[in-house]
């Protein structure tokens, strides 16, 4: 079985004009943009929109406007594709705003964009110190990306839960209340899900 190819192969057979290529690239961070897109609209009123709606909105004019990308590195490209993440949530947000203006509050374009930032560090960092080991936050991909697709292939439970707790900083008891379980409860399943997650960092690095 051949190789995946690395970024910056898949990345210069995007400048050529390469579909497929491009298609492969944007496919690697559907997951990682979905979890930041969920937790930003976990931190504001959740407008009638699904996060997947504004990711695939996203990818969408991450390919058309591909031609404008001049950087060289994943963490370039991230940057890019966060800003674009960025606008289409604000301006899902001012819509759903424009027709609730009396119960819902209005945010700037730069809180959502702050959001988004700092949701992808503590994936990137917060999460990452939890479940990955010194020798694998050398890795080539972007700790972000490479824990939100660990992140994905958790049991729901597990997945809501961190989420909650570390991405988007909920208290315990909050959690509890959204997840209609204990504080106890809430502790318990939260060691679990931290537990899995470094079982599938360590298959991970085995693999590599």
């Amino acid at each position: 079985m051949s190789a995946e190819p690395t970024f910056s192969q898949l990345l210069d057979r995007c400048r050529t004009g390469d579909r497929v290529a491009i298609d492969s690239l944007f496919s690697r961070y559907r997951q990682y943009l979905s979890l930041l897109a969920q937790a930003q609209l976990g931190r504001l009123v959740r407008a009638k929109c699904e996060a997947s709606d504004i990711v695939q909105m996203t990818l969408l004019e991450a390919h058309r406007d591909f031609g404008q990308f001049s950087g060289r590195q994943e963490a370039e490209l991230l940057g890019w594709m966060r800003r674009i993440l960025s606008h289409n949530l604000f301006n899902e947000h001012r819509r759903y705003t424009a027709k609730r203006r009396a119960a819902v509050r209005e945010v700037s374009l730069e809180y959502i964009c702050g959001g988004v930032e700092d949701s992808s560090i503590f994936l990137g960092r917060g999460l990452a110190d939890h479940t990955l080991r010194p020798s694998q936050l050398a890795l080539k991909r972007e700790n972000a990306v490479l824990v939100a697709d660990k992140l994905a292939q958790l049991p729901e439970d597990y997945r809501t839960v961190l989420m909650l707790r570390i991405l988007q900083g909920a208290s315990t008891e909050e959690v509890a209340e959204q997840m209609s379980r204990t504080p106890g409860a809430i502790r318990m399943l939260q060691l679990r899900a931290l537990a899995a997650m470094r079982k599938l960092m360590s298959e991970s690095s085995d693999d590599a």
